[in-house]
């Protein structure tokens, strides 16, 4: 396909969708659009109700805050606003003929709520938009689970059902049965290639810095791509509008400081914040098992963001975001180092044609590198890896009315990648290609294309139904792809909504790491000699509310994968992508619970995950099907925290996990070179991941006491990790440098105690 002919099927696909939302409207009824903002800071809210119970017609604000609401017949209203968190606003507005009213709506915050939420309103407002397997997240509940003093984005992510991780402190999110690379990880649009910092205790996004978070765990619509199994989108903070003010914090393990305000052009607004810890040195006085050392860490994270309002319909956006990694272990036979680091930047611009018609346009930058010395045993080997991508994007979303929503879009990409691996221990330079030493060096560049469309219609009051298309090409592999998603909603019972989804999702990069170390990521595109991988998503759900201001959820789900990859470990040279790594297949299956209460002095979540993955390679395990690294039978989530006063507040968490996947080794053979009277042991592993380590299971605790120092809002936080000190099994591995083999643990953290502070000005 060549890019002119991608250029005219979008420019047919907003023609027809725009047709669609001319035809759709009626000029005798009037429409409401707006923004929903914090009355504070004059910041806009994400996914905020707008409601008009008399005409049960409603909107959810979108990522910048903007809602439409269209078809409202002439005549007094009363309009309700909600956001979890917020006091409830009701106004009442006069609609006259055709008329269109532009409205900002301002809400306050309060600490405690009971009913800001109308679940009326909620069922109403859904109609227009399908939400399959998605789940949002208050960043003001995030802030209040911590751990080790931190209160962080993806440790949050991880006390829900379905999303597990290798082990309690692993640098990936394994979703439904896919791999940290099947997820894409959204920061103000830029991707961002690993998620996590290096130990996983911490992830690279600072709660302080993030506005809203939308997780969706399969079946998410056409408008995402290229990732096969999930999304998380995270959107920075924009800053306060009417005042300069802050927060800091100072604890055990990390400190972090952030500023924003008004900027110095008018109507802008400016944010800052910054996080490091120092791990590395407070190591020293923790207990230390030499025959089990614990690992040194250290990194840092920088967000900023710059917005500026131009006019009523214009707004820009400049935002970045960088971390740095070091990770370094050494003892019983094993040296390990490794850095990796993130960095990303994106201009963005959204445009408000009218009432019912609201543009985004997104330039992003991305780049992510990684490194790894390794000697195991002897056996020493080196890999360095980087990936660097400019994509520009847009979207069109149009409110044509209350039966009809469509939203199209585009992203053009060009990506740059790096892969070095070194198996013979030296510092020589590598040339470009392979050579006889055990040594690669591969350079990619390539452009990707991609189309969406997707529409909502409301074909009765108790059933809508949702479809898009996603069409994504390849340039460097000629690869042309179609992703059609279908999703289906009834509303069963006056308390109860079943809904239903299909997807086929195509993924381009892929990435692996090294069997028994989860810490190093590779990433490598879909080049001529690989196929694209590719999922299939079944979801069924059941929505209900079983008691008064709790919600249950119920998810069963199917995935096939198709194309997936692992690493060749015993490819020492390489030419192109099939060399370095297995191409196979492998489904997952599994339902989830997940009992919510979102509000009120009491608040928290229960979750429960049963999942089966099974895969399956021609090269691996002898062609036999075999369960991944991180397949996890059982998944037990339990968090709950309780405001006893204004001032003190405690919670905590559990979670319990059938163990992690790994593999044995059945034999022991000796390697011996001339000038070696004893030689080097290798061993021969048995089934792939044929073995479980012990189920993993772990308590936190934290508390909380509201203050003033100097007439400014204090806070003292004790926060236990860990709190009966059970050290999980990061890895297993076999010691053969040695007469006996023996069989070597890698364990986690102990018990930590935090006590940190921290202060608003």
């Amino acid at each position: 396909m060549k890019k002119i002919n991608l250029f005219v099927i979008i420019i047919l696909i907003f023609a027809v969708n725009f047709t669609f939302a001319n035809n759709a409207s009626s000029g005798d009824e009037a429409s409401l659009s707006g923004f929903i903002k914090a009355e504070d800071s004059e910041e806009t809210i994400i996914g905020a109700s707008v409601f008009i119970p008399a005409i049960k017609k409603g909107a959810y604000t979108n990522k910048a805050g903007f809602f439409s609401i269209t078809s409202i017949p002439p005549g007094e209203y009363s309009v309700k606003v909600s956001y979890v968190g917020f006091k409830p606003l009701e106004k009442k507005i006069r609609f006259h003929k055709s008329q269109q009213i532009r409205e900002t709506f301002f809400i306050s915050e309060v600490s405690v709520t009971t009913d800001e939420v109308s679940v009326t309103a909620e069922r109403e407002i859904e109609k227009r938009e399908i939400s399959i397997s998605k789940i949002n997240i208050p960043v003001k509940a995030i802030k209040e689970i911590r751990i080790a003093g931190e209160s962080d984005v993806f440790r949050t992510l991880q006390l829900l059902p379905g999303v597990l991780t290798s082990s309690q402190i692993s640098s990936g999110l394994y979703i439904r049965g896919g791999s940290p690379d099947q997820n894409l990880v959204l920061i103000d649009g830029s991707i961002v290639y690993n998620p996590s910092h290096l130990f996983g205790f911490i992830s690279t996004f600072n709660s302080d810095a993030i506005k809203d978070v939308e997780l969706i765990k399969g079946g998410y619509p056409a408008e995402y791509g290229s990732r096969l199994s999930s999304v998380i989108n995270i959107t920075q903070k924009d800053g306060s509008r009417s005042k300069i003010e802050g927060i800091g914090s100072v604890g055990l393990i990390s400190s972090k400081l952030s500023i924003d305000g008004p900027s110095p052009i008018p109507n802008g607004t400016f944010f800052i914040g910054g996080r490091r810890t120092y791990f590395d040195l407070i190591k020293g006085i923790l207990p230390n098992d030499p025959e089990s050392p614990i690992p040194d860490f250290g990194f840092y994270d920088i967000n900023a963001k710059l917005t500026q309002n131009v006019g009523d319909n214009d707004k820009l956006f400049l935002s970045g975001f960088m971390s740095k990694d070091n990770f370094n272990y050494s003892g019983s036979g094993l040296s390990t180092s490794l850095f990796m680091g993130n960095k990303t930047s994106s201009f963005r611009w959204t445009h408000v044609f009218g009432d019912n018609l609201f543009s985004s346009f997104n330039t992003t930058v991305s780049n992510y590198s990684n490194g790894m010395d390794e000697d195991l045993s002897g056996y020493k080997m080196s890999m360095t890896n980087s990936i660097t991508d400019l994509t520009f994007k847009g979207n069109l979303e149009w409110f044509t009315s209350e039966k009809f929503t469509i939203k199209s879009g585009f992203e053009f990409s060009k990506f740059f990648y790096v892969y070095k691996q070194n198996f013979t221990g030296t510092d020589a330079p590598i040339p470009s290609g392979t050579n006889e030493n055990g040594q690669t060096n591969l350079h990619y560049e390539d452009w990707t294309y991609s189309l969406f469309s997707q529409g909502n219609y409301l074909l009765t009051e108790l059933v809508s139904l949702q479809a898009g298309l996603r069409v994504n090409y390849w340039q460097y592999s000629k690869y042309l792809t179609f992703d059609p998603r279908i999703a289906l909603r009834w509303q069963a019972q006056d308390n109860l909504v079943i809904k239903a989804s299909w997807g086929i999702f195509h993924q381009y990069l892929r990435l692996a790491g090294l069997e028994n170390f989860s810490l190093f990521d590779t990433w490598l595109p879909t080049d001529n000699t690989v196929h694209p991988s590719q999922a299939n998503h079944y979801i069924l759900t059941f929505e209900t509310i079983p008691f008064e201001d709790i919600t249950l959820n119920i998810d069963v789900y199917y995935k096939d994968l198709m194309n997936i990859s692992e690493m060749n470990n015993k490819a020492f040279t390489g030419k192109q992508v099939s060399d370095l790594f297995f191409s196979g297949t492998a489904h997952a299956y599994g339902m989830e619970i997940f009992l919510q209460k979102k509000f009120g002095k009491l608040a928290g979540w229960l979750g429960y995950g049963l999942g089966y993955v099974y895969a399956k390679f021609d090269q691996i395990n002898n062609g036999q099907e075999f369960r991944p690294k991180f397949d996890r039978r059982h998944d037990l989530k339990l968090v709950l925290q309780y405001e006893l006063s204004k001032k003190w507040s405690v919670g905590g968490t559990f979670l319990f996990q059938s163990g992690q996947s790994y593999t044995g080794a059945t034999s022991r053979f000796q390697l011996f070179l001339e000038d070696q009277t004893y030689g080097r042991g290798k061993v021969v592993p048995s089934q792939r991941f044929g073995l479980r380590l012990p189920a993993s299971h772990q308590l936190n605790l934290n508390g909380s006491y509201s203050t003033t120092l100097f007439k400014l809002p204090f806070k003292i936080l004790l926060d236990i990790y860990n709190v009966y000190s059970r050290r999980d099994i990061l890895m297993r591995y076999y010691d053969a440098s040695k007469v006996e083999t023996s069989v070597k643990d890698v364990k986690l953290l102990p018990i930590i105690p935090t006590l940190s502070v921290e202060l608003k000005f």
